[in-house]
């Protein structure tokens, strides 16, 4: 029962705060520098990271913050809950998102990521997208904002895993900024598309940056996603590889 009203509280405060708060700081933010909106929107993500913690009992530690280069890189994540869309704001450094162009036109949430000037991508448009992704990904990172993905595209279940994309590679090998690849288990707490939030530690481990000196983009989606991969066998416990995911 505590589960359940736990859970409601949590997904309450989340909507109507979002219903609430995005308008008000779309209009006050206008003003200010992108550093400035950042900071600003950036406060509803960090507050509900906190909120999971006193409200659902849910926390979080990281293993591998020494990894973390002093400048700009590009964030290869696994994807399986909401949470790491909040955590992710106060792990890293102030950071934009790769996403899926469809999702800024999602009321308050959308409009509040627009302000901020992701990397929308058009999965559709093929050659273009990709073009897209490495024309906006470099100036992101000159400006000195951490890029965040998520190769597998979508959301996959704990204990399973989706096919990694090549974007995210290609972005590393034309620019020359690193990977840093990150593993979590937030999808055996916060289930994908599930309304129940389980309370314990959610554990994320930071790898070693993987340099693209002398590799092909091909060969960094797989050492990118061999060490994932590896790391999240060892969070879910498993004694071989997950599930692939076909989608």
């Amino acid at each position: 029962m505590m589960l359940f009203v736990r859970s409601l509280l949590f997904h309450l405060s989340m909507w109507i705060t979002l219903a609430i708060y995005i308008p008000i700081a779309v209009v006050l933010i206008l003003p200010l520098s992108r550093n400035g909106r950042y900071q600003v929107l950036s406060l509803w993500p960090k507050y509900h990271t906190w909120l999971l913690k006193v409200l659902c009992r849910l926390e979080y530690q990281v293993q591998g913050r020494e990894h973390l280069p002093k400048t700009a890189a590009i964030v290869l994540a696994k994807h399986q809950s909401t949470w790491e869309t909040f955590a992710f704001n106060a792990i890293f450094p102030p950071q934009t998102w790769v996403l899926k162009r469809e999702l800024l036109w999602v009321p308050f949430f959308g409009w509040g990521m627009a302000l901020l000037h992701p990397i929308a991508i058009d999965r559709g448009a093929g050659r273009q997208a990709m073009e897209q992704l490495v024309q906006q990904g470099r100036e992101q990172l000159k400006s000195g904002l951490w890029v965040i993905i998520f190769p597998e595209g979508t959301r996959i279940p704990a204990n399973k895993r989706g096919r990694y994309k090549l974007g995210g590679a290609v972005l590393a090998k034309e620019t020359g900024y690193p990977i840093v690849p990150v593993a979590h288990n937030a999808g055996s707490f916060w289930p994908r598309k599930g309304f129940f939030i389980r309370p314990g530690v959610i554990k994320v481990v930071i790898g070693p940056m993987i340099q693209n000196t002398s590799h092909s983009a091909e060969d960094l989606r797989v050492e990118t996603e061999n060490w994932i991969e590896t790391q999240m066998q060892v969070l879910e416990g498993r004694t071989g590889p997950a599930e692939l995911v076909v989608r």
